[in-house]
């Protein structure tokens, strides 16, 4: 039987690189994909020496234009065949919608929508001719409603789990399963790279779970063919789900009080 191979963006940290970990426990061989030469090199020698996989590595910035293509020709190139796509690349950047640089926020569009689009659509027709395959996008619990200071983070995050679902109905019968993976806070480096006040990032380190668990869960819900896995527990459940029983208008004031820097 052939080894599975997964594909993973933004694989030199968090989320990225936990998926690489656990989806190697499970003798699958990897393609690996960041900006961050170092740190993929890095992972991919100590993955194949622990776990004798097969690890590729493409060092890649998937906001630069053909980007997301010389990704795809480097794996027909070297003769690959994707059987999990996980695109996990991403960014949020906090602060007054019209104070942020607006490079920053075509720049998080590019990578977190357009690249996650380009290369769903690049790899899901092979899926369906062969009739097998998954792709996971990484979404977030900040899509179910609009968050203001984090404005554009939260739509991009709409997107994906709207355009996810729609293909998981697409795809019931061509053998293809998609999932919309919807974290709540998580340990990573997102508060940091965002920019999050430390007061506000403060107030989450304590309902922090460990990408290692939102990889387990995303996972076992990929076996089960659901549409979208929404991690974290209970309280993320209210998030998420908040905003069928009060009027838009009120949650967006109350987010922004409770976001204000």
């Amino acid at each position: 039987m052939r080894t599975k191979t997964a594909l993973i963006t933004g694989a030199s940290s968090g989320i990225g690189t936990v998926f690489a970990q656990e989806l190697a426990t499970r003798q699958t061989n990897l393609v690996l994909v960041a900006r961050s030469q170092d740190k993929l090199y890095q992972l991919a020698e100590q993955l194949q020496e622990k776990f004798s996989i097969q690890v590729e590595v493409i060092v890649q910035d998937l906001t630069e234009s053909q980007g997301c293509q010389r990704v795809y020709g480097t794996v027909i190139e070297k003769g690959l065949e994707i059987d999990l796509l996980v695109n996990n690349a991403g960014f949020g950047d906090y602060g007054p919608f019209a104070e942020r640089k607006l490079s920053r926020q075509v720049e998080m569009i590019q990578l977190n929508v357009v690249a996650l689009v380009e290369l769903t659509h690049l790899f899901l027709g092979t899926m369906q001719q062969r009739q097998s395959g998954a792709i996971i996008n990484v979404a977030s619990i900040a899509g179910f409603q609009p968050l203001p200071y984090l404005s554009t983070y939260a739509a991009t995050k709409a997107f994906v789990l709207s355009f996810s679902e729609a293909l998981w109905a697409e795809n019931q019968k061509t053998g293809v399963r998609i999932l919309a993976l919807c974290p709540g806070p998580t340990e990573s480096n997102f508060f940091k790279e965002a920019e999050f006040p430390t007061t506000l990032a403060s107030k989450d380190k304590g309902n922090l779970v460990s990408a290692k668990s939102v990889v387990q869960d995303a996972l076992k819900a990929l076996e089960s063919n659901t549409s979208n896995l929404v991690t974290g527990g209970l309280s993320n459940q209210v998030i998420v789900n908040i905003s069928r029983f009060v009027p838009r208008e009120f949650l967006a004031s109350a987010i922004e009080k409770q976001f204000r820097g």
